[in-house]
């Protein structure tokens, strides 16, 4: 599986986002990788669905908390990492 990436919609985004979403995206991207890595190294088993909640709390903790309580993940693309953690196919 590639690197994770996280990538914002910028119609969903208020004009002082917009103007950081460059900085926001990298920050997001890093958190989704160092919390992708921990998942799938400490991966034992569990079902997709723990692994993706998993991931998404993670991420939210290697976030300041105020951009951690702003942002809405696209569950999809957790979820499809959260598979190819489970099969094998991260990192």
């Amino acid at each position: 599986m590639s690197e994770p990436h996280v990538t914002l919609d910028p119609s969903g985004l208020t004009p002082t986002q917009q103007k950081l979403r460059g900085p926001l995206e990298e920050q997001l991207t890093s958190a989704l990788r160092v919390a992708t890595e921990r998942v799938r190294t400490e991966y034992a088993g569990e079902p997709v669905e723990q692994v993706c909640q998993r991931l998404l709390d993670e991420t939210r903790h290697g976030l300041h908390p105020d951009i951690a309580a702003g942002w809405q993940p696209d569950m999809d693309e957790f979820c499809r990492v959260a598979v190819a953690i489970v099969r094998g196919g991260a990192g």
